[in-house]
């Protein structure tokens, strides 16, 4: 495949020096396009939300001095008219924002009659279709050069990702537009930076078409995201060691699924391992009331609907059986 896209730079802008800083630091490392966030759109009140349009000038300094292309997140149409007066060359839309089709009316409309390259994050809930219809609102606009960015599913649950990789959705979305670029955000996946690059070495072997990467100049001391944040110098390791696969003569259709089976042993793995999780907390609360551990009316009862309802999906019943029995006898020993 061809070298993938990298777009890399801090989660927020927070001053002019570490702007600064941190470009020069990801130019000297070969970065041409460069991302920080002026408006950040955060969970709770009272988080740093961005400093807005005070940062424009700094992205500006990037772009005149360093010679980079600048991007930036907007989530309304004023952060549209002020990123497009200010002349920054990309934009993004997060995943709140993808996720409300009211605000990508809102911004569809403020691109309207702009040729200007857009990123679209997948919205925080797993439906496509509702990521598709951001896309389609911002070509009716005129928006040609468009992109998507996987960024993963958040969960309430704890797990190993800050979001469930989940990488049926980018593959189902390769399904249906096969031309649409695709990007991968393992910064907002992980989490944490030591994950950055082997969920980066995931995307390319799945084979989309560039990364999307936070780095800043001091992550510890970031402002926002600090824990999956890397240095420019860390980012330059990670980059180098990414392998680039050579073309097969198997078809792309047979690639792409293949691909889909790999992300669905993915999610089966992430679903046992919530699964013992849970079968740990019952056993502590069966030894802490006196209760027994193996309730065989219980099992019979999980069983006997496990292999109903896999016969409804066309799945064999002895398959179904032999999976339980395994299941059941694992969480046995995880309750002991």
């Amino acid at each position: 495949m061809a070298r993938p896209l990298l777009i890399a730079g801090p989660c927020s802008a927070e001053t002019e020096a570490q702007v600064m800083t941190t470009a020069r630091a990801l130019r000297g490392e070969g970065i041409t396009l460069f991302r920080a966030g002026l408006w950040k759109p955060r969970t709770r009140p009272g988080s740093f939300e961005g400093v807005g349009e005070v940062g424009l000038p700094w992205l500006q300094r990037v772009q005149h001095e360093l010679g980079m292309k600048v991007a930036t997140e907007v989530a309304t149409a004023a952060h549209v008219e002020a990123a497009l007066s200010a002349g920054i060359d990309l934009l993004w839309i997060g995943a709140r924002t993808v996720a409300n089709p009211f605000a990508m009316q809102d911004i569809a409309e403020a691109l309207s009659g702009h040729d200007v390259p857009v990123l679209v994050k997948n919205p925080v809930s797993p439906d496509i279709n509702l990521w598709i219809g951001a896309m389609q609102r911002l070509y009716a606009a005129g928006i040609r050069r468009m992109a998507a960015v996987h960024r993963g599913i958040p969960t309430y649950e704890q797990q190993t990702y800050r979001n469930t990789p989940l990488w049926q959705l980018p593959i189902e979305l390769r399904r249906r537009f096969p031309t649409l670029p695709i990007l991968v955000d393992p910064s907002h996946i992980g989490g944490k930076r030591e994950l950055v690059a082997p969920l980066a070495q995931r995307a390319l072997d799945l084979g989309f078409d560039g990364l999307i990467i936070e780095s800043h100049c001091c992550p510890e001391k970031a402002w926002s995201d600090a824990a999956q944040q890397v240095t420019p110098q860390e980012l330059a390791t990670i980059v180098k060691g990414l392998r680039l696969r050579q073309g097969t003569s198997e078809s792309e259709d047979l690639r792409l699924m293949r691909s889909e089976i790999d992300a669905c042993d993915e999610a089966l793995l992430s679903t046992l391992a919530r699964r013992m999780q849970i079968s740990r907390e019952i056993g502590a609360y069966k030894h802490a009331h006196g209760i027994s551990i193996v309730q065989q009316e219980r099992y019979n009862t999980i069983v006997e609907r496990c292999c109903a309802a896999g016969e409804a999906q066309g799945l064999d019943a002895a398959f179904v059986r032999r999976i339980f029995e395994t299941i059941h006898e694992e969480s046995v020993n995880q309750q002991e």
